[in-house]
């Protein structure tokens, strides 16, 4: 009998109606079921947080902050109006009135989400680190900051570069530096018919081996590519390990691989081309 009072005192109290309307109806048991969401939803984020920095580098642990601090309150508003709904609230009016708020805001974070949801597939899958050199809408420029919404490059002209990072998930991204830093170059070079092939293939590959940037553990090879309109084509292949430098030392090279054609009298032709010129009789 005793605890039969007890359980129906116990039901009184649960019961209780906080707020009493017409709209709304709010009981004790209602609020302590809210409590209980909200401690479960924090727990459960904790350790979700835990399981996603286990996966990251020391440097990228503090950037899932902000997501997780933006999915909690969701979380909250969705256990909220759950909870009303159950104690008589008509939420679906409330919904129904700020229907075009939502579709509007929907549509302006679209974009924002897409994001962000780029970046976690980033950062995750570890598929763009720091200080690869990667090239995306015939931009190249090497990574040094990866955050959630966007990531930030530095070109070869040593400009900053801010990649929103769905980018990375809609556009083809060339990374330079996946499979390692040794990248082969190649450089295309045409000289005029009659010149010596031969000499032309040693002076090619002196000049590779004679640059200080040029990996000397992998020989340079050179090509015979093609008998051209006006010119015999070869291509100069090397290897090097700095490829963020490789506009710099194709440079270097062709000023060098000019100054030895010229004292080896290996001419480097320009299109030519016969005109003919008809003189129009009355």
């Amino acid at each position: 009998m005793v605890k039969i009072l007890k359980l129906e005192n116990l039901s009184k109290i649960l019961n209780y109606r906080l707020i009493d309307s017409e709209q709304i109806i709010i009981t004790v048991k209602a609020l302590l079921i809210l409590i209980i969401a909200f401690i479960l939803i924090n727990i459960s984020l904790k350790l979700l947080r835990k399981l996603i920095n286990k996966r990251l580098e020391e440097e990228d642990k503090g950037k899932f902050r902000t997501v997780i601090s933006f999915l909690k309150y969701v979380l909250y508003v969705f256990v909220i109006i759950v909870v009303l709904e159950s104690s008589g609230a008509n939420v679906s009016v409330i919904l129904a009135g700020s229907a075009a708020l939502l579709v509007g805001l929907g549509l302006g974070l679209q974009t924002l989400f897409q994001d962000i949801i780029s970046g976690i597939f980033i950062l995750l899958d570890k598929a763009l680190l720091i200080n690869d050199i990667i090239e995306i809408d015939g931009k190249v420029g090497k990574v040094f900051e990866i955050k959630l919404r966007t990531t930030r490059v530095v070109t070869i002209d040593n400009r900053v570069l801010i990649i929103p990072n769905h980018k990375f998930l809609t556009n083809i991204l060339f990374n330079w530096t996946q499979n390692g830093k040794q990248t082969t170059e190649s450089i295309d070079i045409g000289v005029a018919y009659g010149s010596d092939v031969e000499k032309v293939k040693q002076l090619l590959i002196e000049v590779a081996n004679e640059h200080p940037k040029i990996l000397k553990s992998k020989k340079p090879n050179v090509l015979f590519m093609d008998f051209g309109d006006s010119s015999l084509n070869f291509r100069l292949l090397f290897t090097i390990n700095d490829s963020f430098s490789h506009l710099f030392i194709k440079s270097d090279l062709r000023f060098k691989i000019d100054e030895k054609f010229r004292l080896n009298e290996i001419q480097i032709p320009f299109p030519q081309r016969d005109v003919h010129l008809f003189q129009k009789k009355d």
